[in-house]
């Protein structure tokens, strides 16, 4: 029987300007313990999906709401692992809401597509004027590593954010253009969009110092890299690579950047990432 799990996480910030959580869930998908390891105004919380992957007709829903004044990171305990379907797709939907001045990190581990998935993950985000976030998507396509070829499957990624950015297709293991052409992934099984994005006008002279950060990261002869501005509200990180682990770790490396340039903050490196 499938499984069907929803989880809604309300962050809010008390009056001496604590950020605590509110988390209600339905199904095999919970949080954590809250941890505050850069003090109270930060609250890191940890998403687990005790079943460990997606199969035909699951349905992981995730809610993220950020109050006025609220600061979160999220990020998981592991991949999101999509794994082999017929006719029904497995679903994962993430909707992230940040309100005026407050901060979102949504950073989870990767994405794997599995040799004969069929499936639909989702990430919108709506940000209120004053409303600022960090998020990535990674997608790991098959374990090429491991010698788990993505050979068969259909993968759909769609990642939103107002009517700043939208982008969207299927990554089919039969569409030998889009996963080996020169203009498609080129024989990369690894791909990544990181934003930094704002629900305000950045300005001129801030945007040029968070693009200036971001590609101050050098990345391993490996990764294809490319970081812009396609509006001015925000800044967008893409990524190739063959395997995930390098990409991973350069879109951390681009983080640990960001992180102060835009906001004035250390980079304390997520413990999970390091488990």
């Amino acid at each position: 029987m499938p499984w069907q799990a929803k989880l809604e996480l309300n962050y809010l910030r008390q009056d001496g300007g604590k950020t605590y959580v509110q988390a209600s869930h339905d199904g095999p998908l919970r949080v954590l313990k809250s941890h505050f390891p850069e003090g109270p105004a930060v609250c890191h919380n940890v998403i687990v999906h005790p079943p460990g992957g997606i199969v035909e007709g699951d349905t992981l829903d995730v809610a993220v709401r950020v109050a006025e004044g609220a600061h979160a990171f999220i990020s998981t305990p592991g991949a999101t692992r999509f794994y082999a379907s017929d006719n029904v797709p497995g679903q994962q939907l993430v909707r992230l809401k940040v309100e005026n001045r407050a901060r979102l990190e949504w950073l989870p581990l990767e994405t794997i597509a599995y040799s004969g998935c069929f499936g639909h993950n989702h990430l919108e985000i709506e940000l209120a004027e004053g409303a600022e976030i960090m998020a990535w998507d990674v997608t790991a396509l098959g374990l090429p590593a491991a010698g788990q070829a993505y050979e068969r499957g259909r993968f759909h990624q769609r990642m939103s954010l107002g009517k700043l950015w939208l982008e969207e297709g299927w990554l089919d293991a039969t569409d030998s253009r889009l996963l080996n052409s020169p203009v498609g992934l080129n024989g990369q099984r690894s791909l990544g969009t990181m934003v930094l994005a704002s629900g305000s006008t950045l300005g001129r002279d801030r945007m040029e110092h968070l693009l200036e950060a971001a590609r101050s990261v050098q990345a391993s002869a490996d990764i294809v890299v490319g970081c812009t501005s396609p509006n001015g509200q925000m800044i967008v990180i893409r990524a190739l690579a063959p395997v995930v682990e390098p990409l991973m770790a350069y879109f951390q490396a681009v983080w640990a950047q960001l992180r102060p340039a835009a906001w004035d903050m250390p980079a304390s490196s997520a413990r999970i990432w390091h488990v």
